[in-house]
């Protein structure tokens, strides 16, 4: 019998190719065409079950089989995503058929299915339009069975408007004038001139990765030299015409980056060409469709005549990201989304962390790695409401919520640990093993770990079964003896020490003991692995030692006040033992441990306070986000928050007056990356010095209408700080800003910045803002900015309230809800907040957003005891740095 899932569609059939016809007219933002379907019989069956969205209005259908003449079917009304078709006898077991079905939709514009997007020409708005089914929305778009392990072959073939092009994963072969007044399809206009174009056929592939679009695009274009097979593979990168001039700098990086994964995965790249395409409207920040990779303008738009490390940086990572996807997804498909980190935790660790060291050494992306991918994840497991890495989702309507911090940061977190721990040469050739096994196939967790396994020669599953089936990671408790140091592991909670049934699991736990010798010499000792709850290790406590050396294993570890004063101080050293990364790993691990109750909150302040000789950014970048988290958590203890400002301006303030305000062409990464940290936490702290310049540098935009005076690094703090302290003039210059398509990166920028207002009128118009012009993809970056302002947050949680019915049909089928949501509400502190916030949902369909709820209420609660907790700790920490600057 065939499988019968509520979740999964049956087994009886299996798809082999699609032969897809669209057709799009961008003037009536309709689009509509057929597929046919070869599909083999693999049970005897008189129903054919196949995903379809309601979307779509179905014309005829019908099967051939054994090369007779069409028949009619009967389709069964759409339920639940699904379509059922009946065929006019039964097909036999082991026969071929083809399944034609026609469709008419109107182009969506929720940015998924094939959707429309907007952009300016002239003056005037337009629209292009461009598909996003990731995870289940082919469906949407047209009829087909729309499972990753589903694989099939594609052939797409695009009718549009003359004046138009057409992309789609694979090159076209022929483009040919369309005589629209002989075809078939119904909605097609007669009166418009048509084109249609054929693409390639593509290999097996999972539906999430179809690809299209129709527009009026440009492109850049360079070939680059595969390692391996000494192919010459073209590369483009899309646009609109008014943005494609800032497009160099992706297709740059596409080419350094593609040849590289060929010769690490020892797989030659299979498709002929690869595309990109930028977006004005988007869900997600990239999407890595197969061959026609697709992502959001801002960002990867970079001005080639400015200076701008973030955007860079930025455009970077993403695309390192989509296209180690190429292999990771795409060549090898994960069976089902419960193992989506295989995809994702793949491509951040790889294509961030692996790929940029390559690329960009300068930047340090592995150091930055525990900033922007570590410390995010480790902060979402530590509440009670995280979930494994390798989450059970049988419905896939859940699917939007599992895109989160833990399958991809803490996925690629324990990936990371993983490659330390067995080498990263051996780690990249059970990785290349894991792959050429499962080349066009679909996988599960123990096929990387059997790859893995063979190229290292270790029991890989034992140590690492734990981390992706388990919720949550451990604590090291590390207390000292004669004889050498006792650790111990248990559950670690942001709210503080677990429940004897929350602290089942024992972790397989790399120690990564660092020790230094009488002659200076550091040693690691990577053999340590702690696989039982505790255990004594023989380590010389009477000279320097740290656990998880270079912050390379996922988890933290927590040691008596005198052992964390004396690392403490180690780390001023000159020539340290040290590292960078240990630095950075210790300020978070001390945040951490602080907001559970199980270090006073004074010892971060006392860690930093020790080390304001430091001199690298990162240091610095990591020391002021924690201590911007403690400010925002005590706004309403005025007293406590003016003395941290304080506290912020003397560590900031003479490092801007040291570097001044300017970034110099030809300067040196590590000085301007310090210097904008600087201006930004001292801005933050209020300072009146650089409140001022800040301003005049906006007031010179104003009146001259260009950033000459704004460098791309200071851009955000500079709208923050206008929109803070400006009048109606600066108000509405940054909306100005915002509503310029010709800078996206500014223009996000000013979005984010300009909730930072204190004026109430403003606070006002930037509601009506969102729920009349704003971009869908826009209104969670508005909604996050007004978070970091506490006047705003009052208007904020309304907005939601007030318009939910509206918020929840506009962001019905795309993944914004849940981050709308965290922004809107993540800023609560009081058991007031929490209740509101519990009770407005009580009678509310959450299920599109439940874990997104969850997290957001046990974020509130721990805030509100973590609070009650240290305040008394940090009031008198404060008065006594007070005392000791006078």
């Amino acid at each position: 019998m065939a499988s019968q899932d509520k979740y999964r569609l049956p087994t009886n059939v299996k798809p082999r190719h699609y032969a897809l016809t669209v057709w799009t007219d961008l003037k009536s933002q309709d689009f509509g065409g057929s597929v046919v379907v070869h599909l083999d019989i693999l049970e005897e069956t008189s129903t054919i079950v196949l995903n379809c969205s309601d979307d779509l209005d179905l014309g005829m259908a019908a099967i051939l089989t054994g090369g007779q003449q069409w028949q009619s079917t009967q389709l069964v009304e759409k339920d639940a995503g699904r379509l059922t078709v009946q065929s006019p006898s039964a097909l036999p077991a082991g026969s071929e058929v083809q399944l034609k079905i026609d469709f008419n939709a109107k182009l969506r514009g929720s940015m998924n299915g094939y959707y429309k997007s907007a952009w300016q020409r002239d003056g005037k708005t337009e629209f292009y339009a461009l598909t996003h089914f990731q995870p289940i929305d082919a469906r949407a778009a047209f009829p087909c069975w729309d499972e990753p392990a589903l694989k099939a072959s594609f052939t797409v073939t695009m009718i549009s408007h003359l004046d138009t092009v057409n992309i789609s994963n694979m090159p076209a072969t022929s483009e040919d004038a369309y005589d629209a007044t002989t075809s078939d399809f119904t909605g097609l206009s007669k009166d418009v001139q048509w084109k249609i174009t054929k693409f390639q056929e593509s290999p097996p592939m999972s539906t999430y990765l179809v690809a299209f679009a129709n527009g009026p695009f440009e492109y850049k274009e360079r070939l680059v030299e595969m390692p391996l097979s000494g192919r010459t593979v073209p590369l483009r990168v899309y646009a609109t015409p008014d943005i494609v001039e800032q497009t160099q700098f992706c297709l740059d990086e596409t080419a350094k980056v593609l040849p590289l994964y060929e010769a690490i995965f020892d797989i030659e790249y299979p498709l002929p060409k690869l595309d990109t395409l930028l977006a004005s409207d988007f869900d997600m920040g990239a999407m890595e469709n197969w061959g026609l990779i697709t992502g959001r303008k801002s960002v990867y738009m970079v001005d080639p005549n400015k200076r701008d490390f973030s955007a860079r940086r930025g455009a970077a990572r993403v695309q390192a990201h989509e296209t180690a996807h190429m292999w990771f997804g795409n060549i090898t498909t994960m069976q089902w989304w419960d193992n989506l980190y295989l995809n994702e935790a793949f491509a951040t660790f790889i294509g961030e962390d692996i790929m940029l060291t390559r690329t960009h050494p300068e930047w340090k992306v592995s150091t930055a790695f525990i900033t922007s991918h570590f410390n995010q994840a480790l902060n979402l497991d530590a509440k009670r409401s995280s979930h494994p890495i390798e989450v059970e989702c049988p419905d896939a309507n859940f699917l939007n919520q599992i895109f989160d911090s833990l399958s991809y940061s803490k996925g690629a977190a324990v990936l990371r640990m993983l490659a330390n721990h067995v080498g990263e040469d051996k780690f990249l050739k059970g990785v290349s093993l894991y792959l050429k096994a499962h080349l066009y196939g679909n996988t599960v967790t123990r096929d990387l770990w059997d790859g893995i396994s063979e190229a290292t020669g270790q029991d890989i599953p034992r140590i690492m079964n734990n981390w992706v089936t388990e919720i949550g990671f451990p604590l090291i408790t590390v207390t000292e003896s004669p004889n050498g140091i006792h650790v111990r592991q248990d559950r670690f909670l942001d709210s503080g020490l677990p429940k004897e049934e929350e602290n089942k699991t024992i972790w397989s736990v790399p120690l990564e003991i660092l020790t230094v010798d009488k002659n200076g010499q550091v040693h690691i000792d990577k053999t340590a692995l702690l696989t039982e709850r505790e255990k004594s290790l023989p380590v010389d406590t009477s000279g320097t030692f740290k656990l998880n050396a270079g912050t390379m294993g996922t988890y933290r570890v927590l040691y008596t006040p005198d052992r964390l004063s004396k690392i403490a101080k180690e780390a001023t050293k000159d020539n340290s033992a040290l590292s960078l990364k240990d630095r950075i790993g210790l300020i978070y691990d001390i945040a951490a441990l602080s907001t559970a109750g199980l270090t006073p909150l004074s010892s971060l302040f006392s860690l930093v306070d020790i080390w304001r000789n430091e001199t690298n950014y990162m240091v610095w970048n990591s020391a002021w986000t924690n201590i911007m988290v403690v400010i925002h958590a005590f706004s309403a203890a005025v007293e406590i928050r003016d003395r941290l400002r304080a506290f912020g301006r003397s560590l900031f303030l003479p490092l801007v007056q040291r570097l001044g305000y300017d970034f110099p062409d030809g300067e040196d990464l590590e000085t301007a990356q310090l210097r904008k940290t600087a201006i930004n936490a001292s801005a933050h702290g209020r300072d009146e010095s650089v409140k001022q310049e800040l301003l005049a540098r906006f007031a010179d935009y104003m009146k001259s209408g260009t950033y000459e005076r704004i460098p791309a690094d200071i851009r955000m703090i500079t709208f923050t700080n206008a929109a803070r302290y400006g009048g109606a003039e600066e108000f509405k210059a940054l909306f100005k800003i915002i509503e310029n398509p010709l800078n996206a990166a500014a223009s996000d920028a000013a979005i984010h910045a300009v909730g930072a207002t204190e004026n109430l009128d403003h606070i006002n118009e930037i509601v009506e803002y969102m729920k009349t012009k704003a971009r869908d993809q826009d209104v969670v970056s508005f909604c996050f900015g007004m978070a970091e302002n506490t006047v705003a947050h009052g208007h904020l949680s309304r907005f939601y309230k007030d318009n939910y019915d509206a918020l929840s049909k506009r962001f019905a089928t795309n993944s914004m809800h849940k981050y709308l949501v965290q922004a809107c509400f993540d800023c609560g502190s009081t058991e007031h907040e929490y209740k509101d916030v519990e009770e407005f949902h009580k009678d509310k369909d959450v299920s599109r957003y439940s874990m997104a709820l969850s997290q957001v209420l046990e974020t509130i609660r721990t805030k509100i005891d973590y609070i009650e907790r240290s305040r008394e700790d940090l009031s008198r920490w404060l008065i006594g740095w007070e005392e000791r600057s006078k």
